[in-house]
């Protein structure tokens, strides 16, 4: 009984940050033509509470730098996206079908997003389309270990999109972030990996509500005269060391 008063009071809260966004969408015009330079602290304010609508709170170790420019985050959860776009400057790249939903496509359009065309795999075609977007003058942010983790560590970065980095001279900007419970550990409930079901990682993280997503940004990154395979290489070990870092700082022994 007391999960299921939990879990509605959760879902109300839930819709009441979609309403919210509706209403602010409208306000600036959003729905007819999003206008980018305002966004930004629209969805900040947006993803902050869709996260809190869930019980997690979000807590900057250090001031994230508003910075312009192509970003990157380890990934754990479908969290990441309201933790990540809670205190960036992002916007987020999805599937083109996603568009056509009802609720979430349309509030997807009207938060900026960039609906990616994929075709045969072809991850040039997507790096050129985040590339334009990126120079059009909005920052976009992505998940280069390609896959959702237990949390614990950073898995084996792909490379192929930071080439927009290489083709316009913005920074790699990246992020790391660490779900922590109320004992002071790794959240397990809110990372959603392995034969975890949407219906049940939302379950647990309803059910929890004493999740705090620690975010700590990092150095940038410039490319300058480096090769995709050295970005890659420099990111997988900046992120490694990164999230080993975060852990010491929040974790408890």
């Amino acid at each position: 009984m007391a999960n299921f008063l939990n879990r509605t009071k959760k879902v109300i809260s839930m819709s009441n940050a979609l309403i919210g966004g509706f209403r602010a969408a409208y306000k600036i015009g959003a729905f007819t033509e999003p206008p980018r330079d305002k966004l930004p602290k629209y969805i900040q304010t947006f993803c902050r509470k869709m996260a809190n609508s869930f019980g997690v709170q979000v807590v900057q170790v250090e001031p994230v730098p508003q910075t312009h420019g192509l970003w990157v985050s380890n990934h754990v959860s479908w969290l990441d996206i309201p933790v990540v776009g809670s205190v960036a400057p992002v916007f987020f790249l999805s599937k083109a079908e996603i568009g056509e939903w009802f609720i979430f496509g349309r509030l997807a359009k009207a938060g900026g997003t960039l609906f990616i065309k994929r075709g045969s795999g072809d991850t040039g075609s997507v790096s050129d389309q985040i590339s334009n977007f990126l120079r059009d003058g909005s920052s976009v942010v992505f998940f280069p270990e390609a896959t959702t983790t237990d949390g614990k560590q950073i898995k084996k970065i792909y490379g192929k999109l930071l080439q927009p980095a290489i083709d316009t001279g913005l920074p790699i900007c990246p992020v790391v972030v660490a779900y922590v419970d109320a004992d002071g550990k790794l959240s397990d409930d809110a990372a959603y990996y392995g034969k975890r079901t949407m219906a049940d990682s939302l379950k647990r993280v309803m059910d929890n509500g004493k999740i705090t997503a620690y975010v700590l940004p990092l150095a940038p990154i410039f490319a300058g005269n480096k090769t995709q395979k050295e970005l890659t290489t420099e990111l997988q070990t900046a992120m490694e060391q990164g999230l080993a870092q975060l852990h010491q700082r929040v974790l408890k022994a």
